[in-house]
């Protein structure tokens, strides 16, 4: 019954409603061209456990806000919170009442947060890496080959002392945005490398991540979904057409492989994805579902200045915020695939999805993890 539940589509009126009709077509956009690689991406803020699949399509119930807001379904969900579920608890609590009691008993912490992003670019997807004000901004990666294997105490992460026993888990948090319509993509940054550009020459990449490493399809490190980026840094590239050509990595399954040629953007401005409008993640080999680690970067053309890292990050989350200046909460304990698995010395970072308008945005929140043991 659980599969059952956790596989049916939503109804697509509900979803219209929550979202509005443009920005449900807009995050539906986001995995369907070009094609998503990894496994169904969780909707963060979409109450029950709706997901985004390769196809831009939804699945998983929707359970709740057909005419209701936000915040009154959350709050819904919490009183319901106390009798048993309807489908399997698997993230290390016993139960839902178990995860709520170790949140009000002391095992729970807060991460506050602030990123004011840039002005960037209709329909193209910026990196607030390394922006503030908190976080404080971080830095580069180590040149190539090594690279820098992130965690969280590193120049703009969110610091957190590691549970002794158990794990840490996201179970809920409350974000705003100072502009209507946009998306943050919530996700584990495990690894960048800095590319010398003005060559064309293929440069090695020796360095690798340390989460999300598994080639077991069950384990909860799996490399599957891991999805690479290339990222322009705090100089912007000169005005020079240019794809990224024969760069390679390691699959899912620890074999070689080939990434498709990504077209890069002449003149590409800082923080910014030097990717195809409307294309977050880079395109990996048919039939690869995630990325263990660059071995290899190339470009097509001598860009004569600029800055470029090749970046592995693993995704958490979607969040949309279809107003602005509006906290939005968003339900992680009570959905069916419940409280993603925050690793130990995790980089969490965010993604500011395909904006909606190239306005500058202000995002502040805070997120909440709870730990699986006392």
């Amino acid at each position: 019954m659980a599969g059952l539940i956790k596989h049916r589509s939503p109804h697509s009126a509900r979803l219209e409603r929550w979202f509005g009709a443009a920005r449900l077509e807009e995050i539906s956009a986001l995995t369907a061209g070009p094609k998503w690689y990894g496994p169904p991406i969780h909707l963060l803020d979409c109450p029950g456990s709706v997901r985004l699949t390769k196809d831009g399509d939804f699945l998983g119930p929707f359970e709740r806000g057909v005419f209701m807001s936000a915040l009154d379904s959350l709050e819904a969900a919490v009183r319901r919170a106390a009798k048993v579920p309807k489908y399997g608890f698997h993230t290390g609590f016993t139960s839902i009442s178990d995860a709520l009691s170790r949140g009000s008993g002391g095992f729970s912490r807060k991460l506050v947060f602030q990123k004011t992003g840039p002005t960037g670019v209709i329909a193209v997807t910026t990196s607030l890496h390394k922006l503030g004000p908190q976080p404080i901004a971080g830095v580069a990666a180590a040149a190539a080959p090594g690279g820098t294997a992130y965690v969280d105490s590193d120049t703009g992460g969110f610091t957190f002392d590691n549970p002794a026993a158990g794990s840490y888990r996201l179970t809920g948090a409350n974000v705003s945005a100072s502009v209507l319509g946009n998306s943050l993509l919530l996700y584990d940054r495990t690894f960048g490398v800095l590319k010398a550009m003005a060559s064309t020459a293929t440069q090695a990449v020796t360095g690798v991540p340390t989460r999300y490493q598994s080639t077991t399809a069950t384990d909860e490190d799996y490399i599957g979904g891991n999805f690479g980026f290339v990222e322009v840094g705090l100089t912007a590239l000169a005005a020079t057409a240019h794809n990224w050509t024969v760069c390679t990595y390691l699959d899912q399954a620890n074999a070689a492989s080939t990434m498709p040629s990504l077209t890069g953007n002449s003149a590409a401005i800082v923080h910014r994805l030097d990717h195809p409008v409307g294309q977050w993640f880079a395109p990996l080999e048919s039939g690869d579902t995630g990325i263990k680690a660059w071995t290899q970067m190339q470009c097509s053309a001598s860009v004569a200045t600029g800055l470029i890292n090749f970046v592995i990050g693993h995704p958490i989350g979607f969040m949309s915020m279809p107003l602005a200046n509006t906290v939005f909460p968003f339900d992680w304990l009570t959905n069916i695939d419940q409280a993603p698995r925050i690793f130990a010395d995790a980089y969490l970072a965010f993604l500011e999805i395909t904006k909606p308008a190239a306005t500058a945005t202000t995002y502040t929140g805070i997120i909440n993890m709870t730990s699986t043991s006392s």
